[in-house]
């Protein structure tokens, strides 16, 4: 053994995968799968029979979880699948600035401005009427893969 100390560079966070996995047989509708580098949450799922080469083969319907876009893929159902490790976090709004930008406040008390408002109309409405009247309002925060968007509102009564 030497006494060197040895320094290793690295670009990874802790090393926690984005994604774990998981046998394509196993995953069922409203799970979540990754379908061409995308997490998806599982709208559909049919498994064919083994046909004469072997594999039954599960076909996947998913919907992006942050651009809503429907997503298909094929597997041969004894392959392993990317699941994404999906977190969903409530966040107390603190303010809205100019550029579309959300600033919350977290559990531990400090706050979050890197998030934008989300794209989806209804609910951008929601949260900037609610924030105008002078709400509470506690915003629920879907992350998966390096991403992160607003994807619920909930009142919390009067300030």
């Amino acid at each position: 053994m030497s006494d060197e100390e040895h320094h290793f560079e690295s670009k990874a966070d802790a090393g926690a995968s984005k994604t774990y996995p998981q046998q394509a047989g196993t995953i069922r509708k409203n799970g979540y799968i990754v379908i061409k580098n995308r997490p998806c949450k599982v709208v559909e799922v049919s498994t064919s029979k083994t046909g004469k080469h072997g594999h039954a083969k599960c076909h996947f319907v998913g919907i992006d979880i942050f651009t809503a876009k429907k997503l298909e893929d094929i597997v041969p159902s004894s392959h392993n699948c990317d699941v994404p490790h999906v977190n969903r976090t409530d966040y107390q709004l603190i303010d809205i600035s100019e550029d579309g930008f959300v600033s919350l406040l977290t559990d531990s008390g400090d706050t979050k401005d890197d998030l934008k408002l989300p794209t989806d109309e209804s609910l951008l409405k929601q949260i900037k009427e609610g924030f105008a009247e002078g709400k509470d309002l506690v915003v629920s925060v879907m992350s998966a893969m390096g991403e992160e968007q607003i994807c619920a509102l909930k009142d919390i009564g009067p300030k």
